[in-house]
Parts: C-alpha cells; sequence; structure tokens
C-alpha cells in the first residue's frame, strides 16, 4: 500500500512529500458538500490505521529518491488528526526530514482537544480550515460528524494560537449560497481578526464535488479577500484571469495598504511600468518584502 505520495509542486508550500494517514478509505469527521472525495459516512475515529513504522519506511525511501523536499506534509483520505498515534509519527519524522519542514493539512475540528493541542504544536506548519463561525453554516457546509463540537472550534484555534508557536495557516473554502453570504463573511472576518494566522488561504470548488454545489468566481474571492484588511491573503484559484493594469505610485500604494498582495497577484495583474514602480518602493523601504510559509507578499510600510 502506498502511504506517500510525490512529492508534488505546491504554490503555496514548496515541493511536498505527503504522507496519507487514511490510505485504506476515506475516515472523516466532516462530510463537506465540496469534499472532492466520493460521499462517506462521518467518523469519530479511525477504524483501520496503518503502522508508524510501515509510514516511516515508506519516507525514508521516498526522502532517498527525492532529497530536495521543502516539506513534508501530514494528510488523509479524511482527517488526519484521527489517525491514532500521530504524536509518535511526528517524534519519527522529526528524526529523519533533514532540511525539509513537516505540514499538516487538518479541517481543524478536534482543535479545542487540547492533546490534540499539544501534537500540533511539534509540527512546523499547522493549517486548519475554517469555512464557517456560525453553527448552522457548519452543519449545512461541513456537514459535521456528532463527535464534533463546532461551537468550541474558534476558541480552540484562539487557544492554540496563544499557547503555541508552530506557523499557523488558516483556509477557508467559499461555496456560493453557503459561507459567501454577508453574515457569514463579517464573521469570518472577525474572527480572523482575533486569530492573527501567519497567513490565510481563500479559495473555491476547483474540482468535481462530491454534492451539487457551485464555485465562486474569481471577482467575488477578490471582493471577499478585500475584506481581510489587515490578514496576509492568498487567493488559490486555477486559471485566475490575468489583466496587466498600470498603477501609478499612489494606487499601488492605496493597494497594499488595504492588504498585501502575493508575488503572484502582481505577476497576474501588474505590466512592466507597475513592477518598475513597486521595485522603487521596495528600494526606498516605503514597500516591504514579507515570506509567510513560502509565500512571498508585498506589504505596505506604517
Amino acid at each position: 500500500m502506498h502511504l506517500t505520495f510525490g512529492p508534488i509542486p505546491s504554490r503555496r508550500f514548496g515541493m511536498s512529500l505527503g504522507i496519507d494517514l487514511s490510505a485504506n478509505t476515506k475516515q472523516c469527521n466532516f462530510d463537506c458538500l465540496y469534499c472532492e472525495l466520493a460521499p462517506a459516512k462521518t467518523v469519530g475515529k479511525q477504524t483501520y490505521s496503518s503502522s508508524v513504522q510501515d509510514i516511516v519506511l515508506q519516507v525514508k525511501d521516498s526522502l532517498i529518491k527525492h532529497p530536495n523536499v521543502d516539506v513534508i506534509t501530514f494528510t488523509a483520505n479524511g482527517e488526519p488528526t484521527l489517525y491514532p498515534y500521530l504524536d509518535e509519527l511526528i517524534d519519527e519524522i522529526d528524526k529523519i526530514k533533514a532540511e525539509a519542514k513537516t505540514l499538516i493539512l487538518s479541517n481543524g475540528a478536534n482543535i479545542y482537544d487540547l492533546n490534540i493541542q499539544k501534537t500540533l504544536s511539534k509540527i512546523d506548519i499547522v493549517k486548519l480550515s475554517l469555512d464557517c463561525i456560525s453553527q448552522k453554516c457548519f452543519k449545512k457546509l461541513d456537514r459535521v460528524d456528532s463527535s464534533v463540537d463546532c461551537s468550541k472550534i474558534l476558541q480552540g484555534i484562539l487557544d492554540f494560537k496563544a499557547s503555541f508557536s508552530p506557523t499557523l495557516v488558516i483556509e477557508i473554502l467559499f461555496v456560493q449560497n453557503m459561507n459567501n453570504k454577508t453574515d457569514e463573511i463579517t464573521k469570518l472576518v472577525d474572527a480572523l481578526n482575533q486569530i492573527q494566522p501567519n497567513r490565510l488561504d481563500i479559495g473555491t470548488i476547483d474540482r468535481p464535488p462530491a454534492y451539487d454545489v457551485q464555485p465562486l468566481s474569481f471577482e467575488e474571492l477578490e471582493r471577499i479577500a478585500n475584506q481581510f484588511s489587515n490578514q496576509n491573503v492568498t487567493i488559490a484559484y486555477k486559471e485566475r484571469p490575468k489583466s496587466h493594469e498600470t498603477y501609478g505610485k499612489d494606487e499601488i500604494l492605496t493597494l497594499l495598504k488595504r492588504r498585501p498582495l502575493t508575488h503572484e497577484d502582481i505577476e497576474n495583474t501588474f505590466d512592466k511600468n507597475s513592477k518598475n514602480i513597486l521595485k522603487n518602493l521596495v528600494d526606498t523601504k516605503q514597500i516591504s518584502t514579507i515570506n509567510k510559509s513560502g509565500v512571498e507578499f508585498y506589504k505596505f510600510v506604517e
């Protein structure tokens, strides 16, 4: 059984070697409407788990074949924090990861569990989903298992951020007529202002979903991104539109005061002259560049 996959290029994390902690079958405490996996009954714990030894052997073999890995990613056909030996596995991977960082892609459902928090604190980059704040939205969009108390998820994230120091990335996947409603976006903006993650990734459906739901356009995602005014926001969107516009110095400063822009944003929207102006603003220290978990941002200097 293949317990590792890749490495594959990730726009937001570099070359990623994946570890599938539920390679045999889907085991998840969410049954999200947008999931690219087939619908499945939610579970509160794994009923089948690979051994730590088998996973480590495959990771060692992969690292010998592919030594230039940026991140070793804990993921699953489902939710990786349901893997019962995660704490032990992280310790073993730390012994062999060399210069690579560890990353987990979690739906965040168990983040209010103190034991889960302590385990995740050992990982270099923790990426948590937070599609909704209201319980009504959570239950309709993410279709949570009865073992999950979604009313505790936000506080769990806040506690984790306050107590531990891994790089924290929050991901929101927007679905038409679900969490893109005004009141839900307002709640998310307020929540992210409290959390202050290192990076916020927003996106929408880009693969055939498990259920009949629709994606947002890039333009709508961009309007939503602009509401997270003090966050380092990336917009994940396949075939995002390219429109090389001319911006003056004041326009560029106004754009970056609203929110930091990624290198990808600049490449897709700035013409050559605008890029030269931006470079001058960086050289004169009116604009700074920062790297957040592998993504470069241009940020206004207060």
